[in-house]
């Protein structure tokens, strides 16, 4: 497995990992259709109670399956890429 994450670290082109993450990332958008669904829908039904933790925590997953979704899709195996750091950063 270190062999492959290094390839997508250097940046090399590969294709099966080009087709893999950006599935992936199609199918988090999938994924995040339908629970974007299933909280509408109990959004919209009629309340006995106030809204509690569960739909907020519907809504965050909603969310993070959103943005990576798109991250994988759009970026693909570019996520992985080794990013050089300024030497005048205060993280270097």
């Amino acid at each position: 497995m270190s062999r492959h994450l290094d390839r997508l670290r250097r940046g090399e082109r590969w294709w099966a990992a080009e087709i893999a993450l950006r599935l992936a990332g199609l199918a988090m958008l999938v994924s995040f259709y339908r629970v974007v669904l299933i909280a509408h829908n109990w959004v919209i039904a009629a309340p006995r109670h106030s809204v509690g933790l569960a739909i907020f925590a519907l809504c965050a997953v909603s969310m993070t399956l959103f943005s990576a979704g798109l991250g994988f899709l759009f970026e693909g195996p570019g996520l992985f890429r080794m990013v050089p750091i300024p030497r005048k950063s205060a993280y270097f």
